[in-house]
């Protein structure tokens, strides 16, 4: 966490943002805190907060995207996802909402509700 992240705190403050997007969350502690141990985890877990905190303190929608990983073997079994999402439980119990989306047929995207409080998992009808 850095002063900068403080400074945009401040920012939404003067203004009136009613969105904030974090594109690719996970870049910024992949890169930094690479064989770290448990770092990046309480870097992001504090990332997440305040982004929590935004969102109570100036009714602001927050987005963050995510990466996903392969899982070695993970397409081997019927059971088990081949990917899954980089930054592990920090990052799914910080979310309120989590979709997966995907590429679907042509240049349609599929998009499943992984959790949320208001709905179980489901797969939505593809985007176009």
């Amino acid at each position: 966490m850095t002063l900068w992240h403080y400074d945009d705190t401040c920012r939404l403050a003067e203004e009136p943002y009613k969105l904030l997007i974090v594109d690719s969350i996970m870049v910024l502690f992949r890169t930094d805190f690479t064989g770290r141990g448990e770092l990046a985890a309480r870097q992001l877990g504090q990332m997440m907060a305040l982004l929590k905190k935004m969102f109570e303190e100036f009714n602001v929608a927050v987005v963050v995207t995510n990466q996903v990983t392969s899982v070695p073997g993970g397409g081997m079994t019927c059971l088990a996802d081949p990917e899954k999402p980089v930054g592990g439980h920090v990052m799914a119990h910080a979310s309120t909402q989590r979709l997966y989306l995907r590429k679907g047929k042509g240049e349609q995207r599929a998009v499943k509700v992984v959790d949320s409080p208001c709905l179980g998992e489901c797969e939505l009808a593809p985007l176009q």
